[in-house]
């Protein structure tokens, strides 16, 4: 996530970014989700009325168009479940522009990871911050601590979201979610 402070304006005005999760052990309903991903790219303007946020959800291609389906149904919070309820873009006020099958790869590299969704993102964050104190964030749940890194590279060119940045915060930790 770009640019966000907890609790109050983000830090530039407009707090945008690309959030990914790769499940390694799930099930949703009866549909088994283990080993796919899902990705989100995101925006949203504090000073918008409601400053609801605009999302393309990004579900993993290699699943039935049903784990699809049931991906989508968890991500955007329609199953419920008491850490969903508290994401960002499920408690406030949304514009879901689209949900695309996409192929997402996360993978780990020595320090950080790698994002790639198709042609639509392109992150790259190896440098990790030094020296910092635990670190929590919501989307996972502040009860997991994480790892703040340096993004090496975001490109977005996901219609209609297009921004390419570098330097900037990035974070990774584990989280787990279940439905109520």
């Amino acid at each position: 996530m770009i640019g966000g402070v907890k609790g109050g304006r983000s830090t530039y005005g407009i707090c945008y970014g690309a959030l990914s999760w790769q499940i390694e052990e799930g099930v949703v309903g009866e549909l088994d989700v283990t080993g796919l991903a899902v990705a989100l790219v995101v925006r949203y303007d504090d000073d918008e009325p409601g400053s609801p946020w605009s999302i393309v959800l990004h579900v993993d291609d290699r699943g039935s168009p049903e784990q699809q389906d049931a991906l989508a149904d968890v991500f955007l919070g329609r199953l419920g479940g008491p850490h969903v309820k508290t994401l960002p873009w499920v408690r406030k006020a949304r514009h879901l522009l689209d949900v695309r099958p996409s192929t997402i790869e996360l993978s780990p590299e020595r320090d950080g990871f790698r994002l790639r969704v198709g042609d639509a993102v392109r992150l790259r964050a190896t440098r990790v911050v030094e020296n910092q104190d635990p670190v929590a964030c919501v989307i996972s749940g502040y009860e997991r601590i994480g790892r703040e890194l340096y993004a090496d590279e975001l490109v977005v060119e996901d219609e209609p979201f297009a921004w390419e940045l570098s330097g900037n915060c990035a974070f990774a930790a584990s989280f787990e979610y279940t439905s109520e």
